[in-house]
């Protein structure tokens, strides 16, 4: 469903000095997987989730999601694929605070076309899959920190996307609160999503059935559950 060749991503520091972000890196992720991306600021992983999540584009290498090579895709391009294929989940949340929470999650929505009838209907499907639907017309700012994080699974799930990139989705969050996120993660993977995990933490990564490692831009382990990936 997912594949990285070769990929690089290079940025100039001055006209001597170059910085590989990623450095030739070739990933495979297939439909269905929960994958975690691992690694220290620095070592790509932002970089990877970036191209991953058609963010960004590689310098050199493919880029290709379900048989297509959207490496040189414009922007456009880019942001009509995200919004069919692809739903985000970030460690700040990135609710708008003067929406309301049913208007949060209706927002994907309306770029996609959808009338506000459709708009309504998928996203209080969206927040009953994650257990709101009794605080639709609270604000952000008047829910706790694993409530918006839940309020942001909605949003990404309301466009029913293919592929969940969640990037530090627990990193403001309490011990606790962490780990219904990421149940709610593998319960979600469990029902066919493909979910890619952005993580700095081991702990966190373990949620996921395997696990890729990233140092300095290259990938150095790629292990599942039980081994490393054949």
């Amino acid at each position: 469903m997912i594949d990285l060749i070769e990929v690089y991503k290079i940025y100039f520091a001055n006209l001597e000095n170059e910085v590989r972000a990623l450095d030739g890196i070739t990933l495979h992720i297939g439909k269905g997987e929960f994958v975690a991306i691992v690694g220290q600021s620095g070592s790509g992983k932002s970089t990877c989730m970036n191209i991953i999540g058609c963010l960004d584009v590689p310098t050199q290498g493919e880029y290709i999601i379900n048989d297509v090579n959207v490496a040189h895709y414009s922007d456009d391009a880019l942001a009509a694929l995200r919004n069919k294929t692809l739903g985000f989940v970030f460690q700040q949340y990135n609710l708008i605070g003067k929406l309301n929470i049913l208007e949060n999650v209706e927002l994907p929505l309306i770029y996609g076309g959808y009338t506000p009838k459709e708009r309504r209907e998928m996203a209080m499907e969206a927040l009953e899959r994650v257990g709101l639907t009794n605080r639709i017309l609270h604000f952000p700012n008047e829910l706790s920190g694993g409530q918006q994080q839940r309020v942001s699974i909605a949003r990404a799930l309301v466009t029913k996307p293919q592929v969940i990139l969640a990037d530090e989705p627990t990193g403001a969050l309490d011990s606790k609160t962490g780990i219904e996120i990421l149940e709610l993660l593998q319960e979600l993977n469990r029902e066919g999503c493909t979910v890619v995990l952005i993580t700095h933490d081991t702990h966190i990564a373990s949620y996921a059935k395997r696990t890729v490692s990233l140092q300095d831009g290259k990938i150095t382990s790629d292990r599942v559950k039980g081994g490393l990936l054949s």
